[in-house]
């Protein structure tokens, strides 16, 4: 069988990108580059990897019992790869984060920049998602560093505090309760509230919950900026990190919440396995 790893890599890739064409912009290949090694394995194994359509590629039944095996290869590849550079004392590669909008608009870029002056030969990939999938993917290995605003649940997993970020009260401009300098639950309690949610993670409920009060909401979403945005229409009130609204735009008022509540950021890693490149990226957090 005459397979190398970078076809695996770029199966890999096309798989998580889930189309041709979004993988080779993340590798910077052709698309028809892209297609070509992905079809030289088919070839080469004898069965079709993928199933393509219009909308883009997903495994074939035959894809998915490889699938693992050619992650586990891949991982152990990058791994290789990595000792190696560092036997060598080279810092390069590429240092994927796992990450979500607050840290990634307003603490990554600095860092980033900070690193790059010292180590220029580093690439980074950051990933988007909700906490529980962040965890996941440094888990796995999918992601080198990760950013969540809680320790890591899973085993062999370690985390390093980043940032405390405070909880604050989002009503609009124009509520009775703009005029106030702090804001207690009880007081949004009473209004219309927009949640804010991601995936299976809520951090604002449970504070309601402990005070004895429910939440009255009707609105939901992931997006803090779609929050914001509902808020200044008037559709009711949210508590939104402090992070997020350092830069924000929206005719809404922002006001403390009693007794400051907050979260706590952390840098999550896996303990067994955390390359250089990564190792020294945490000492410029």
């Amino acid at each position: 069988m005459e397979t190398n790893i970078q076809k695996m890599q770029v199966l890999l890739e096309t798989v998580r990108a889930g189309s041709f064409t979004r993988a080779a912009e993340r590798l910077s290949y052709s698309q028809s580059g892209v297609s070509r090694m992905v079809g030289d394995l088919e070839t080469d194994w004898g069965f079709k990897v993928l199933d393509r359509s219009r909308e883009g590629v997903v495994l074939s039944a035959d894809g998915r019992q490889i699938m693992p095996a050619v992650e586990a290869l891949c991982e152990e590849f990058g791994r290789l790869q990595r000792h190696v550079d560092e036997m060598r004392g080279l810092m390069r590669g590429k240092i994927c984060i796992g990450t979500f909008s607050s840290v990634a608009t307003h603490v990554l870029p600095p860092v980033i920049a900070r690193f790059r002056v010292d180590h220029p030969d580093v690439d980074y990939e950051l990933l988007m998602g909700d906490y529980s999938e962040i965890e996941q993917w440094v888990a796995e290995g999918r992601c080198d560093l990760g950013f969540i605003p809680r320790e890591p649940r899973g085993a062999g997993m370690a985390s390093r505090p980043l940032v405390q970020d405070e909880l604050m009260a989002v009503v609009p401009a124009d509520s009775s309760l703009a005029t106030a300098e702090v804001v207690s639950l009880a007081d949004l309690a009473n209004e219309q509230f927009i949640l804010l949610e991601r995936g299976t993670d809520d951090e604002i409920t449970p504070l309601f919950r402990r005070a004895g009060l429910a939440v009255r909401s009707k609105l939901s979403t992931w997006d803090d900026y779609a929050i914001m945005a509902m808020v200044e229409d008037g559709l009711g009130v949210s508590i939104l990190p402090a992070l997020i609204l350092r830069r924000c735009q929206f005719d809404v008022a922002v006001r403390s919440l009693e007794g400051h509540p907050h979260r706590q950021i952390n840098a999550i890693y896996r303990t067994a396995d955390v390359s250089l490149a990564a190792a020294r990226f945490l000492e410029y957090l």
